[in-house]
């Protein structure tokens, strides 16, 4: 339990490359000292101690070519950094509150970016993934929106806490692909959503306690697609100056192709405000859906490619479908009961 009097502290860094492949960089990443309204990586923020209102953390993967996945990423973190200072700053300090706050603050910029691209036609179609992570207390609240990832690395080894909302993780759920077979398929790129393409999206909130020594590892698909999270584990635990960890994943995703933007942010966690890690013990991390009470009524998913590529037709497009396919069988049907009943 988190006492008022102890400490927690953190360390953090992150680093976005272009990689070997791209011509410019559409990933965005953003850290803020949300109790001192600081989001930079400025000696004062890359280690401090996690005040009452907490501590930010996100990651986003733009997409839509030309300028529109920048500005997508772009607007996603600074969305949801200014809807939390300007909500979450005269809010009651509770656990469901912040997490409420955070989930809100993704919608927030999912349909400010929805709005944009649909009053400017040349940026149609531009969305972002968007992994966001809030520190309160000694828990940690993370916000998912497509495939970028949060790796808990814990005693030297990495656990996955985000899952892929991507139609590779659906076939490997679904038992029809392994995992191995779904990091080498074409269609990895294909994700179930993302900010942006259409105006509501469905928020995958969920949350772990945090332990002393803990380290979290934010990052998009330009990593984890080319760096193993067994990597990531030995890497980050076995390099004590964070810049210096982030330039050698970064360095290793670009050695095996660099295929695409590479982001990374990494933070460590000390204090006596945290409990230790019991090696001993079987702990339950991963991923754990947080029991939000104001969750409002989710969307379906609707498919989105990654990269330059348009995106797949949207719900209308697909209501349309639906009406006509209806309309159909309705005429087939009116024609068996003509022809029947004139035999």
């Amino acid at each position: 339990m988190f006492g008022r009097n102890k400490s927690i502290r953190v360390e953090v860094f992150g680093k976005t490359d272009l990689g070997r492949t791209r011509d410019h960089n559409e990933d965005r990443f953003l850290v803020a000292d949300l109790t001192r309204k600081t989001a930079s990586l400025q000696p004062d923020v890359r280690q401090h101690d996690i005040g009452p209102r907490g501590t930010l953390f996100v990651v986003a993967d733009g997409m839509g070519g030309a300028a529109a996945g920048e500005l997508a990423s772009e607007m996603a973190t600074d969305t949801i950094y200014a809807h939390l200072l300007k909500t979450w700053n005269d809010d009651e300090v509770t656990p469901q509150r912040f997490a409420y706050r955070l989930k809100e603050a993704v919608e927030v910029a999912n349909a400010s970016i929805h709005a944009h691209a649909k009053a400017h036609p040349e940026v149609r179609g531009m969305g972002t993934t968007t992994t966001a992570a809030g520190v309160l207390n000694d828990h940690l609240y993370l916000t998912q929106v497509g495939d970028s990832r949060a790796y808990l690395i814990r005693g030297g080894k990495a656990h996955q806490i985000t899952k892929d909302q991507s139609l590779m993780q659906r076939l490997v759920e679904a038992g029809e692909l392994t995992e191995e077979e779904a990091a080498q398929s074409e269609r990895r790129n294909i994700i179930l959503q993302a900010l942006g393409p259409d105006p509501k999206v469905k928020v995958d909130l969920t949350h772990q306690e945090v332990r002393r020594g803990d380290m979290l590892v934010l990052c998009s698909d330009g990593l984890s697609g080319q760096v193993k999270k067994d990597e990531i584990a030995q890497i980050v635990s076995t390099t004590p100056d964070l810049s210096a960890a982030c330039d050698k994943l970064i360095a290793l995703a670009n050695e095996r192709g660099g295929p695409d933007n590479i982001t990374v942010v990494i933070a460590r966690f000390d204090g006596d405000g945290l409990r230790s890690s019991n090696p001993g013990l079987q702990e339950d991390v991963g991923h754990q859906v947080y029991p939000l009470i104001d969750t409002e009524t989710s969307t379906e998913p609707v498919p989105v490619y990654k990269g330059s590529r348009p995106p797949v037709p949207n719900r209308e497009t697909r209501k349309e479908t639906r009406t006509i396919i209806l309309a159909l069988f309705a005429i087939a049907a009116a024609l068996i009961w003509y022809f029947t009943r004139n035999q």
